[in-house]
């Protein structure tokens, strides 16, 4: 056990609540009755108040009648930083914050909090939160936690790291109603100390926990979430609930004290790093508790045998699945023989397999499906008929080895809850709906596919072509100019710095241009008036001219036209908290109203870039949408993986984007660009 090592916290032999109250309304006294359980179990449980003769006057009177791992401090903010220091000049190698009143409060809180920071930093201390309610290890019997019910949570092999205390108790309650339990549940707080990649660090070496649900609100260090991440997920599944797709940043900042995390970077980043990405609390607890149970072998194009006893429920689970881009493969001929021999003539065979109603043959059904080569998961649901068919026994018989099963089971009762664990006690995964049936499968196939996709080489050090020297400031014209080093195309152009240049350049070019305002500091152009396009006659132009000069204008772009197409936006920038990533969307003068975008870290392979395109709810625009153009994802991978391997090499480059960059019948073309680059001596290669 490392000096920094978290298992004192969360497996301590003994445990001081400091601030005991015999007021059952305080947190000392909730804390204390909290904790019985664990001093019935034979674990050393101390009660410290200074100002009651019933109890231990100091953390060291404490620990000298018994060992004390932990210290669970119920005082003021202001005295925590000093019952801290006291804790651990005693001996106690963890401590938990639980009140409030710290850098999320504003004004003297912060001050608190970064005095319980310095604690940590000179004793080296563990501590959690504050303003977090704790933390839960049931088959420790530990329940460091003020809120009630928590003696219900029972034990399981699901952990959750929360970045609320209040989420964390939400979803052990809801693990613990759907029969799976808890390993271990930890709500961050604040984070002053420990934080999510060290508690993910920690379950990484803990053989008790089969699968980890992840909620994320703000990230301090995005390359150790990353890697944390990426060591937990390569021997357990890590499944992922990131806040903040919506505007709540100020709500999140008063939350914790942090401001709230892109919400495209992390999912991005985390999925980089091998976790599954789920959309709210519900689907958290059904992925992570079906991955708790079984898991498919790495493949990259995993098919679901879908097999329903009721036809409606079946309909519901494949639209879900078909929404989820779940792929759903119609049976080869010989399962569809077999099939016929144990189902009437009327049901559909292909996939889905409708049963009619659950019967004697619905193990077989299982088997068959099971074994179709190109099925790798079942999802089934069936209504509990005890008359009809034994569901536990038919799932058993129709288990294939290789192919794990998510079975929805409806009904309600006793009856239905002990087939329910009977179920998952034998390896297959259990929902009670078809939604939950859909979530389960669909988290089965991602870690599939980010298992597989982790055995692929990881993107290559930065080509020796890419252009070292990006310096300074760029207008558009120097932009495009990097961009054809880069092998982007562009539109034939002129710089201009005076009218009869211009008038010069579309005699030249031929009409119709397009006239831009030409200045490095304008970076939307379009906002103030600085762009003119289909410009034909001398007549148009100066017409153009006179407006660009009104809004500023000293030097002009004149561009030949592109041909009409669909506009992208393509780029690369350094993200504060995860580093350099690429964006790929829809782009244009809509491109922020849309949102529809694709983002990744960056540096990363031209293969890895092309998939990208097909994350956008836009995707079908971009494959011959009625006669339209076709994207060739492959250039579009070999353009985005060039801006990341250009910011890698560049550490003064902050952001380069491409908007738009046209997709035409001819290909794709830069329209627009801008660079933005930092001053040398702010510039760091890390970032």
């Amino acid at each position: 056990m490392t000096a920094r090592s978290l298992t004192p916290m969360f497996a301590p032999r003994g445990v001081a609540v400091v601030g005991a109250s015999r007021d059952p309304a305080k947190l000392g006294a909730v804390m204390a009755r909290s904790l019985s359980a664990f001093a019935e179990a034979g674990g050393h449980l101390a009660l410290v108040n200074a100002r009651d003769d019933t109890m231990h006057r100091s953390i060291r009177a404490a620990a000298q009648a018994g060992p004390v791992d932990l210290a669970v401090i119920c005082v003021p903010a202001a005295a925590c930083p000093g019952v801290l220091a006291e804790a651990a000049a005693a001996g106690v190698r963890a401590a938990v914050v639980c009140g409030g009143g710290f850098a999320e409060a504003g004004g003297p809180g912060v001050a608190h909090q970064h005095a319980l920071r310095e604690v940590v930093r000179d004793t080296g201390i563990r501590l959690l939160g504050p303003n977090t309610s704790g933390f839960l290890a049931p088959a420790a019997g530990v329940t460091a936690s003020f809120v009630p019910g928590v003696a219900r949570v029972r034990p399981g092999s699901v952990a959750v790291v929360a970045a609320s205390g209040g989420v964390n108790h939400a979803l052990a309650f809801a693990l613990t109603e759907a029969g799976y339990g808890v390993r271990l549940a930890v709500g961050l707080g604040n984070g002053a100390d420990v934080t999510a990649p060290d508690v993910l660090d920690h379950l990484a070496e803990d053989p008790g926990t089969a699968a980890v649900a992840l909620h994320v609100e703000s990230v301090a260090d995005g390359p150790r979430l990353v890697e944390s991440v990426r060591r937990l997920s390569a021997r357990r599944p890590v499944v992922a609930l990131v806040v903040g797709r919506h505007n709540v940043g100020a709500f999140a900042a008063s939350h914790t004290g942090a401001l709230a995390t892109s919400w495209r970077t992390t999912r991005a980043a985390l999925a980089r790093a091998g976790a599954v990405l789920v959309g709210d609390e519900r689907e958290l607890v059904d992925a992570v508790g079906a991955l708790s149970v079984t898991r498919m072998p790495p493949c990259a194009e995993p098919g679901v045998g879908l097999v329903t006893a009721q036809a409606g429920p079946g309909l519901l689970l494949l639209d879900d699945l078909r929404g989820r881009g779940a792929r759903v493969p119609e049976l080869t001929p010989g399962t569809r023989r077999t099939l016929s021999g144990l189902l009437p003539p009327l049901t559909y065979q292909l996939n889905p397999v409708d049963t009619g109603r659950p019967g004697p043959e619905l193990g077989a059904v299982l088997a068959s499906v099971g074994a179709d080569p190109g099925v790798d998961v079942i999802a089934g649901y069936v209504l509990h008929e005890p008359d009809a068919a034994d569901v536990v026994a038919a799932a058993r018989q129709g288990r294939t080895s290789g192919v794990p099963m998510v079975l929805g089971l409806g009904g309600t009762g006793e009856e239905v809850a002990r087939d329910r664990a009977a179920l998952r006690d034998g390896g297959i995964a259990v929902a009670a709906d078809p939604r939950g049936v859909a979530a389960a499968t669909a988290a089965l196939l991602a870690d599939a596919r980010a298992r597989a996709a982790a055995h692929m080489p990881s993107a290559p050090p930065a080509p020796a072509g890419v252009p070292g020297d990006v310096t300074g400031t760029y207008d558009e014209h120097e932009a495009k100019d990097l961009l054809g080093r880069l092998g982007v195309a562009t539109m034939p152009r002129r710089a201009c710095a005076d009218r009869a240049a211009a008038h010069a350049a579309l005699a030249e070019l031929g009409g119709p241009v397009a006239v831009k305002l030409l200045d490095a500091a304008v970076l939307h152009k379009t906002e103030i008036g600085g762009v003119h396009l289909g410009v034909v006659t001398g007549d148009d132009l100066d017409a153009a001219l006179d407006r660009l000069d009104a809004a500023g204008a000293r030097r002009y772009l004149v561009e030949s036209m592109a041909p009409a197409g669909i506009d992208l936006v393509v780029g690369a920038r350094r993200d504060p908290v995860f580093g350099p990533v690429v964006l790929v969307g829809l782009g244009g003068t809509v491109a922020e109203a849309l949102a529809d975008v694709a983002v990744g870290l960056a540096p990363l392979t031209p293969e890895e870039a092309a998939a990208m395109p097909a994350e956008l709810a836009g995707h079908a625009l971009l494959t011959g949408w009625r006669g339209g153009p076709v994207l060739d994802v492959a250039e579009l991978g070999r353009i985005v993986a060039a801006l990341g391997d250009l910011l890698a090499a560049n550490p003064i480059l902050d952001e380069i984007e491409i908007n738009p960059l046209r997709l035409g019948h001819e290909g794709l073309v830069a329209l627009d660009a801008v660079i933005l680059t930092r001053k040398a001596d702010d510039a760091h290669p890390d970032q």
